[in-house]
């Protein structure tokens, strides 16, 4: 490692294979193998009911929750390879959370405004609001529309970053003494299940809002 941001560079070594490790959760989970559900398909199978059971509430159209459902469960195999050794992690990238957050956002506001053009200016407008500050608010909402994608996609990328980083400076030290190594596997012991909560609680916090955005066409 030449600095501490080369374990996010997608284009380390000659013939660069790194972003190929988005593909690795189409086979960690291979049904096809298993005569019986094992354990991991079981506890799977709950989450995605549950969550199903959630977005129903929100999304207006029905099987709609079959998207969102399949970019919760890639975004979060994704964070949670990049807790593996030598796996690089694709999903601090923008180029990611873009890729993801833009074409949904974009979809959404085309659908919307070719569809339902008087409910989106309704949308600009909140109920209540004096005459004198209409303009403003209209402002202040379309902006805060536009930035929409971005929010999504650098929410995402800071928050995976932040961890592989913290994570990165402690490993960099050397320590000789045998009470500091312990402290510090302790530390690092501690900072992986924070990382595995993390990495759970970005992808549904993704899925969550994009569903939240949708709900209001």
């Amino acid at each position: 490692m030449t600095n501490l941001f080369s374990t996010f560079d997608p284009c380390t070594g000659l013939i660069s294979l790194n972003w190929l490790s988005t593909m690795i959760m189409f086979l960690t989970t291979p049904q096809m193998y298993w005569l019986v559900p094992n354990k991991n398909l079981i506890i799977m199978n709950m989450i995605i009911k549950t969550l199903h059971n959630e977005m129903k509430m929100i999304m207006p159209y029905k099987g709609s929750t079959l998207m969102m459902l399949s970019m919760f469960l890639m975004i979060m195999y994704n964070n949670m390879m990049g807790l593996l050794p030598y796996i690089f992690t694709s999903s601090s990238h923008l180029v990611f959370s873009l890729s993801l957050a833009l074409p949904l956002w974009m979809s959404f506001m085309m659908y919307g405004w070719l569809n339902s053009t008087n409910l989106m200016f309704t949308h600009l407008v909140p109920s209540g609001t004096p005459v004198i500050l209409m303009p403003f608010m209209v402002m202040i909402e379309t902006i805060s529309n536009l930035i929409r994608p971005g929010s999504l996609a650098v929410r995402l990328t800071a928050n995976m970053i932040a961890g592989h980083l913290l994570m990165s400076l402690l490993g960099t030290n050397t320590v000789t003494s045998l009470t500091l190594i312990s402290l510090t596997m302790l530390i690092f012991m501690l900072l992986m299940i924070f990382e595995f909560a993390v990495a759970i609680i970005q992808s549904y916090v993704f899925m969550t809002l994009t569903t939240l955005y949708s709900s209001e066409i």
